[in-house]
This record gives structure tokens, C-alpha cells and sequence, in this order.
């Protein structure tokens, strides 16, 4: 059964940094493009970072370019993204999935876990 379990939100102040974690359990994790995706409050999905971890290619959404940054530990079969100079605006529920398609940015995913919460402050 494939599961996807994340974790490290939390509180933050605008200008800091947070890392959140997702560990993977059920498939050969390094054959899939993981992303991270999030949504906040009032707002549909926002697609923020995808990685292959096989490859160790990346891709960043527009907003996040720079910040942030998307790695995985393929012994850990753990996905990580470290935020950085964290701003008000990047205030959602963070969730982890699984790449159905292989388009950038990803238009399908086909499992997800129940995210964490990352709230920034002014």
C-alpha cells in the first residue's frame, strides 16, 4: 500500500527557514517524480516544487524559485523541502505527492498524504 506521511511544519517568522519532510512507504520511490504542492487558505492547489530523484532533476514554481529547494534521501525514501526567507504569502497546508504524469508543471498525481501546515508570520 503506498503511503506518503509528512511532516515538520510548523510556525515560523517571515525571513526564516523550515524544512518539511515526506517519508514514502510501498513503491520503488526512486522511479516516480515526487512534488510538493500547497494550498492555502480560501485557494485551490498551488504546485510549489517537483524532483526525480533518480536523476536529481528539479523544478520550481515561479514563487518559490530561489527559496526554496526540493532533495531526497533514497535510503531514507524520504522527500525533503527546505524554505527558506519564508514570507506571509507561503502560508498553506504542505502535501506531498506522487507524480502521475511527467509533464512540468504536473497536471496529475495519483497519491498524496495528508500534509503539514506551514503558517508564516509578519
Amino acid at each position: 500500500q503506498v503511503q506518503l506521511v509528512e511532516s515538520g511544519g510548523g510556525l515560523v517568522q517571515a525571513g526564516g527557514s523550515l524544512r518539511v519532510s515526506c517519508t514514502a512507504s510501498g513503491f520503488t520511490f526512486n522511479n516516480y517524480y515526487m512534488s510538493w504542492v500547497r494550498q492555502a487558505p480560501g485557494k485551490g492547489l498551488e504546485w510549489v516544487s517537483t524532483i526525480h530523484s533518480a536523476s536529481g532533476s528539479t523544478h520550481y514554481a515561479d514563487s518559490v524559485k530561489g527559496r526554496f529547494t526540493i532533495s531526497t534521501d533514497n535510503a531514507k525514501k524520504t522527500l525533503y523541502l527546505q524554505m527558506n526567507h519564508l514570507k506571509p504569502e507561503d502560508t498553506a497546508l504542505y502535501t506531498c505527492r506522487r507524480n502521475r504524469d511527467y509533464k512540468i508543471p504536473p497536471k496529475v498525481y495519483d497519491y498524496w498524504g495528508q500534509g503539514t501546515q506551514v503558517t508564516v508570520s509578519s
